[in-house]
């Protein structure tokens, strides 16, 4: 293949195209750039594997730190461990690719996407996206595409495409939309409390620059005289499918319509029925067709399933009553628990809808719990709010090894993050550092919207001042043909039988976040936005019962939790704090008990689970940083004596040496003769000399001066 190229522009900002340069070897590639920003793309396909009865899709996205120039740190220099943001692309790619794929291919397929250059502007992953629909048509895969992505940020009033890490910063909305020419397939959203028409205006608005690239994508092909792969699915024998279909078919119906089932039964009852046609296929001769289909892995499994989810959405459509009896607009029970777990834990809160059940805790911790994102390709970033997501295999009735944190739960934790952060105080009002985990121990559908709901709980239960309370719901879809249904509150059987997760969290205001993932090839925006109107009533409904468990944040943490305390400081003095090798500062902690972050702009945050050991330390600290003028009096106490004068300490930290000249008005013979160690004294500051010494006085002041002193030291005692 030779070598071309394409451009498109977005508002004078273009994304340009090149195919074959680069990775001859892949089955297809694409370096797409916009300003520095550049990413390769290949698609690779190997056979496949025996025994396999789902699509084995891998996505990778890969960062290199020479992309911005940097070395990575440690003792091996070289990059580790991806990022949580890598993971996060990685899964932002595979979303919108994944239903595209026919339903029948089982080859082995890899996308990888590697970020060979990045400037300041431009963010990678909505581009590698859009790569990963061109690397894999020039990789002749079957494939319902082409596929794009683009970002929408709203700045003032105006919603742009592909807007800078500044504006995306700056502004109110980080929209992530993905189609296909069936329509809209992926939506990936963080914003401040926007209302519904915002959301769908911006979706409307995204999925127009998509055509535009998906436009380009088919214009690119054709450049290339390639066509897009349509093949047939292979031929698949019945006779099983058959055989199951007569014996199941009442059986599956008449339990779809038990409404008074729960999950569990529904699924005994259901297994029940499977094993009398595992046990029927049994009692058939070797030679028998039927037997012999069976004896392929998952056979039966699959056949079953699919019977179950014809059956399912059947009457979802016809009769518009889903397997628990709900109507579709309808929200499982709901109840909530706070204050669940000992007050060691700063906050807890417990969230159950249906057989879902999510609990989350709250920790509260000072600015050296912070993390810092340093190893990311973008500028050092750091987090103060953290939210965790755990998926135990109980909350499934499972058994399986317990691992480290997987996609799924990167991504699910990450979601309920950027819910929750819109609401959360500033750093200037709460300086904690707060982090979440929610233990997911009962899944039935939707547990990342139950963090959501569990960790709000948890946050006012801890006393964060959070200034609205969040809730979440995640909407379901089922298409057959032309007839469409939108559910509200889904749960397992209708995630995993139907068309859509559409996942949206909000404040009674508006919405703070959402993430659709589809497993047709597109969705028309009138649908979509029929969805967004009916998650708000499921929304506010929750949250009514949340509100009715915790109105407000209380307004006094566990007494576990660190005391904080803030002030500013000249930043010339943070050396002085400090001290040589952080000398003084250890000292400030070993006398007071206290912990002590200083960060470069002055800012002091003291932390101890006594309040008057953080006192003890701020004051500390604010004698060692206050300004001295000469005539200030206070009250101190003598440290030590020598020949020629007294010292005093009249601030924490800060001394000065009465002269015996200074010490009376009238001649002293010993300095003893006046002072002893550890007397309170009222001194003046007589004056500071060129090197910084302080030197005080007994002499001149005024007795309202003394007793100002005295009451102002005894209140910073």
């Amino acid at each position: 293949m030779g070598e071309f190229e394409k451009s498109i522009s977005f508002d004078g900002r273009d994304i340009r195209l090149k195919v074959g340069q680069l990775a001859p070897q892949s089955g297809g590639s694409v370096l797409i750039q916009s300003g520095d920003t550049a990413v390769l793309v290949t698609a690779t396909r190997s056979e496949a594997r025996e025994g396999i009865d789902f699509l084995p899709l891998t996505v990778d996205y890969e960062e290199r730190l020479y992309a911005a120039g940097r070395i990575p740190g440690g003792m091996l220099r070289r990059e580790g461990r991806p990022p949580e943001r890598a993971i996060l692309t990685s899964r932002l790619i595979d979303r919108p690719l994944r239903p595209l794929f026919p339903s029948w291919l089982r080859d082995d397929l890899q996308i990888v996407a590697l970020t060979l250059s990045m400037d300041e502007l431009v963010p990678p992953d909505v581009l590698a996206v859009t790569g990963a629909s061109i690397a894999t048509i020039i990789a002749k895969i079957p494939f319902n595409g082409p596929m794009a992505a683009v970002r929408v940020g709203l700045v003032g009033d105006d919603f742009i495409i592909n807007p800078t890490y500044a504006e995306i910063e700056a502004g109110d909305l980080d929209l992530i939309v993905a189609g296909s020419p069936d329509g809209v397939i992926m939506v990936e959203a963080g914003a401040n409390q926007l209302p519904e028409r915002d959301i769908i205006e911006a979706i409307e608005f995204g999925y127009e620059a998509v055509q535009d690239l998906i436009k380009a994508q088919q214009d690119l092909i054709a450049e290339i005289g390639l066509e897009l792969i349509t093949q047939e699915p292979p031929q698949v024998d019945s006779t099983l499918e058959n055989f199951i279909r007569e014996r199941a078919t009442e059986d599956i119906k008449k339990i779809l319509s038990q409404f008074d089932l729960d999950k569990t039964q529904r699924d005994a009852a259901l297994d029940e029925v499977k094993a009398t046609i595992e046990t029927a296929i049994a009692e058939l001769s070797e030679e028998d067709p039927i037997r012999i289909a069976a004896k392929a892995d998952k056979a039966v499994d699959n056949n079953f399933k699919d019977l179950t989810k014809k059956f399912m959405r059947r009457q979802i459509i016809e009769d518009n009553v889903r397997v628990d009896g709900r109507k579709l607009d309808e929200v499982r029970p709901v109840s909530c628990l706070v204050d669940l777990l000992p007050k060691r834990v700063h906050g807890s809160g417990l969230f159950n809808r249906g057989l879902t059940q999510v609990l989350s805790a709250c920790t509260l911790g000072t600015p050296g719990d912070m993390q810092y994102l340093s190893d990311d390709l973008q500028q050092d970033q750091q987090k103060r709010y953290m939210h965790h997501y755990n998926f135990p295999p109980f909350s499934v009735g499972e058994t399986k090894p317990m691992r480290a944190p997987g996609r799924r739960e990167i991504g699910h934790g990450a979601l309920a993050e950027r819910a929750l952060l819109p609401v959360l105080p500033p750093k200037e009002q709460f300086p904690y550092v707060i982090r979440v985990v929610s233990e997911v121990l009962s899944s039935n559908g939707s547990t990342s919207m139950g963090s959501v709901c569990g960790s709000t709980l948890a946050l006012m239960d801890a006393g964060v001042p959070i200034s609205k309370p969040v809730s979440g719901a995640a909407m379901g879809l089922i298409k057959e043909g032309e007839e469409v249904r939108v559910l509200t509150d889904i749960q397992g059987i209708e995630d995993f039988l139907g068309d859509m997760d559409f996942k949206v969290a909000g404040t009674d205001s508006g919405i703070t976040a959402l993430q659709m993932d589809m497993k047709i090839s597109g969705l028309p925006l009138e649908i979509i936005a029929q969805a967004v109107h009916q998650a708000k009533a499921a929304r506010l409904h929750i949250l009514d019962k949340m509100l009715q468990t915790i109105e407000h944040p209380r307004t006094e943490m566990s007494p576990f939790a660190p005391r904080l305390m803030t002030i500013r400081i000249d930043p010339d003095m943070i050396g002085l704090v400090i001290g040589p090798g952080g000398k003084t500062i250890k000292g400030i902690t070993e006398e007071t008990g206290a912990k002590i972050d200083i960060e470069d702009d002055g800012t002091v945050t003291i932390s101890a689970l006594d309040e008057n050991k953080a006192k003890r330390a701020r004051n500390i600290i604010q004698g060692m940083t206050r300004k001295l003028n000469e005539g200030d009096v206070y009250a101190g106490r003598v440290t030590r004596i020598i020949p020629i004068g007294a010292f005093v300490e009249f601030l924490p930290g800060k001394e000065g040496m009465i002269h015996i000249s200074q010490l009376a008005d009238y001649r002293v013979g010993k300095v003893e003769d006046e002072v002893a160690v550890g007397d309170e004294v009222i001194v003046k500051v007589r004056e500071i000399d060129n090197k910084g010494r302080i030197n005080l006085t007994r002499l001149g002041i005024h007795p309202d001066q003394a007793a100002a002193a005295r009451e102002a030291a005894a209140v910073n005692r």
